[in-house]
């Protein structure tokens, strides 16, 4: 071979090699933008905890969180424009009906957070008691609406035993001008600024009448399949702020502050509450892991609703893989 050939050849292996470790880089980290849905708030508690403690560089991730719409979330992990995303089980069943092939890889509220609230003068103390009232409603859509539709169900109710009145998000302004019987709500956060404001009021848990799969972090089959090790540092560090912050609830409050803006104005008597409310949703051992019972009913409320045309493998929807 000659000198020239064989310099070139050096040259390519060098070249080859150099662009190899470039892309092994140590302390080099992969940008995640994670979806959220909802405004900044406490009860994203975990997902800041792992941001501020570094769970998520020693994982050599760089998470950036993304207060869009759920459903955009849900449609951007589906085209594989993102990787993740944090949206309620729901999403993810009627992703799927679409073709769109996101998986739910980590559980994050073991509960289905959704309730209905209503001053205790109503007297409306389970679901039978909703028949005839005047409940108020975000809207005709997403995890509150779910929820209702369960909990009508497990009581043999329909929603025409019942008048709804979609007010946004204006629950507990509804409630206390008297406007509306009983409202939907996220029982870690209307009912708590309810009492802080001296009503005196009853809850209906959805979780105590019906097992659905709630809030939790999905992925796509292709990430799933390309790049598993992503998926497995993705789920164990937002587990690690999952579980740290159930642990430091005081600590956790402070470090909330420094994502959340108007925390540090709002009322920390109500907040601190909320954040201890939403951490029992949590809680369960061992932590992320999803329950195929809660998918499978998920799927029936969905069917009997027609946002379901038919049945799905529901077993392909959610994996405990990443989790364990």
């Amino acid at each position: 071979m000659k000198r020239s050939a064989i310099l070139i050849l050096i040259l390519a292996v060098w070249t080859l090699t150099a662009c190899q470790e470039k892309a092994q880089t140590p302390g080099e980290l992969t940008q995640v933008r994670l979806p959220v849905g909802y405004i900044p708030n406490v009860q994203f508690a975990p997902y800041y905890v792992a941001m501020d403690k570094g769970y998520y560089r020693d994982a050599g991730l760089e998470v950036t969180l993304d207060y869009s719409f759920e459903t955009d979330g849900v449609a951007l992990v589906g085209a594989n424009e993102l990787q993740f995303a944090v949206v309620s089980g729901e999403q993810v069943l009627l992703a799927r009906a679409q073709g769109l092939p996101v998986v739910y890889v980590m559980a994050w509220y073991q509960d289905f957070p959704v309730a209905v609230v209503a001053k205790q003068s109503q007297g409306i103390r389970q679901p039978q008691d909703l028949r005839g009232k005047r409940v108020g409603i975000p809207g005709a859509y997403g995890a509150s609406y779910i929820g209702f539709r369960a909990l009508l169900s497990a009581a043999g109710l329909k929603e025409s035993d019942v008048t709804l009145d979609a007010i946004g998000f204006n629950q507990v302004e509804a409630i206390a001008a008297d406007k509306d019987d009983a409202a939907v709500v996220y029982a870690a956060n209307e009912p708590i600024q309810l009492r802080a404001q001296g009503y005196a009021v009853d809850v209906i848990r959805v979780a105590d009448y019906v097992e659905l799969a709630a809030n939790g972090l999905i992925t796509n089959e292709k990430t799933i399949a390309s790049d598993p090790d992503l998926v497995r540092r993705m789920v164990s560090a937002t587990l690690k702020g999952m579980t740290w912050a159930a642990k430091h609830p005081d600590e956790t409050y402070e470090i909330c502050k420094k994502y959340v803006p108007t925390l540090a104005q709002a009322d920390e008597t109500v907040q601190k509450e909320v954040l201890t409310t939403s951490i029992a949703f949590w809680q369960v051992d061992p932590p992320g892991v999803s329950e195929l019972k809660a998918w499978e009913n998920m799927q029936n409320v969905l069917l009997e609703m027609g946002l379901l045309q038919q049945s799905l493998d529901v077993s392909r929807a959610f994996t405990n893989e990443f989790v364990k």
